[in-house]
């Protein structure tokens, strides 16, 4: 069932589709994550790292809903169920149980860096397919690069 058609092509919307939802379930899975170690750091950077955290699940819940809304305006159906995001994401297992203030910081550079990995490859999918998804992709990569910087510079 199509409630709204797009105006791409089948083969382009295929390509962006796919690219949405593959961005969507990384984005949920980053907040998640970003808010797990938020709630677990310790140590004596706790009270900075633990608002820097927030601000990365900031930045991934506002773009996991505007690559949603994108979505649904082409007549594709997002899913961001606990399942999908568990079997789709591009970010590994996090620790469990408290965690200290650097491992936290480098849990999230490699975290950031999986997804940023990933942007990357659908800014390049969706280049020709449709470039209003691209610059969408494009704005998410920039915002979570500078995140990963900062958190790089946590541990420099």
């Amino acid at each position: 069932m199509y409630v709204v058609k797009s105006p791409l092509s089948d083969a382009d919307l295929k390509t962006v589709a796919e690219a949405l939802q593959g961005a969507l379930v990384d984005l949920v899975d980053l907040s998640l994550v970003a808010k797990q170690v938020h709630w677990n750091v310790v140590g004596p950077r706790f009270r900075s790292v633990h608002l820097q955290l927030d601000e990365v699940v900031d930045t991934a819940r506002a773009h996991s809903d505007t690559v949603a809304e994108r979505a649904s305006a082409l007549g594709v159906p997002p899913d961001g169920r606990a399942s999908t995001v568990a079997t789709g994401s591009g970010i590994g297992v996090i620790p469990d149980g408290w965690i200290q203030d650097s491992d936290a910081v480098a849990t999230l550079v490699e975290a950031l860096g999986a997804v940023i990995v990933r942007m990357r490859e659908r800014v390049a999918d969706t280049a020709e397919a449709d470039p209003v998804s691209q610059d969408i992709f494009i704005q998410i990569t920039a915002d979570l690069e500078k995140h990963h910087w900062m958190f790089q510079a946590e541990n420099g």
